[in-house]
């Protein structure tokens, strides 16, 4: 529905931008159209992870969801250095525009934004491909919100210099907004520990489990947009030990304290850590 709604709006932007000579329409018209291609991203970035793990990919597709957030920040932020240049090239000319035109077609840009963020709303806190689609929307429709202030400027004063700078603010607000998706879906391309996952609370809360010594070989990442893993040897000291129940612990207290649910544990005895290959060489 996002993705037809805003489909339908770049065609009517563009073609008023194009008839009345504005170039902070055509500005937002670029600006949208890549967002359809980004929902088309996100889209498909959600069905591939829906995808069974198989022989092949034994965790699925679910990383397609950060490589679509990745390329949907990505493209947000080359548009927008194209928009940038064009912006500065028409402050050396400016040229004249309509501005009741513009607040028209700016006005319903608000509606359609809106309506779309809307539909993102109640996904956005633990999917940060959703959490994408859903900044982009909300921005597009604070960034009509400019055009219509800019056109009323225009029709009060008549200055022609007010396009091109409306134009170089939608890419700066833009800019600003999609860099917090792009440093994180990189992140968490290059398997970084997810935002909001403290390694040394981790750590600790496996330290305090009942029977483990020490702990070493303590991996988190993203294997989605949504889903956390984690991989840990524990140490254990000696003592009669539950096995089962450790593990179970375990799993509850990192599903429900930092939201891991894929977890895999190795148990380890004070002598098997002391030669593990991997004691001392990696995160500990």
């Amino acid at each position: 529905m996002g993705i037809v709604l805003n489909l339908a709006f770049v065609c009517i932007e563009g073609y008023y931008g194009w008839r009345i000579n504005s170039l902070a329409l055509l500005a937002d018209a670029a600006h949208n159209l890549s967002d359809v291609a980004g929902l088309v991203l996100a889209w498909g970035g959600a069905l591939a992870g829906k995808l069974r793990p198989d022989a092949r990919h034994t965790y699925g597709w679910k990383r397609a969801s950060i490589l679509a957030a990745f390329l949907n920040a990505l493209l947000l932020l080359v548009a927008m250095g194209s928009l940038g240049w064009e912006a500065v090239g028409r402050l050396r000319s400016p040229e004249a525009t309509q501005g009741w035109t513009m607040m028209a077609v700016a006005g319903v840009g608000i509606l359609i934004n809106t309506a779309t963020a809307l539909m993102f709303m109640r996904g956005r806190e633990g999917d940060l491909n959703i959490r994408g689609a859903f900044l982009h929307m909300a921005a597009d429709a604070l960034v009509s919100l400019g055009v219509v202030i800019g056109g009323a400027l225009y029709l009060w004063q008549g200055w022609t210099w007010l396009d091109p700078v409306m134009s170089l603010a939608i890419a700066v607000i833009i800019v600003v907004g999609t860099w917090s998706l792009f440093s994180q879906s990189l992140h968490l391309l290059f398997d970084g520990v997810p935002v909001g996952i403290d390694l040394a609370e981790v750590r600790q809360e496996l330290l305090e489990l009942p029977g483990v010594a020490d702990v070493h070989d303590l991996h988190v990442w993203a294997m989605g947009t949504s889903q956390i893993a984690l991989t840990a040897h524990l140490v254990l000291d000696g003592g009669a030990i539950d096995q089962g129940g450790l593990l179970h612990a375990a799993e509850h207290a990192l599903e429900e304290h930092f939201g891991i649910a894929h977890v895999t544990l190795q148990l380890e005895t004070g002598a098997y850590a002391a030669q593990c290959p991997l004691h001392g060489h990696v995160c500990t």
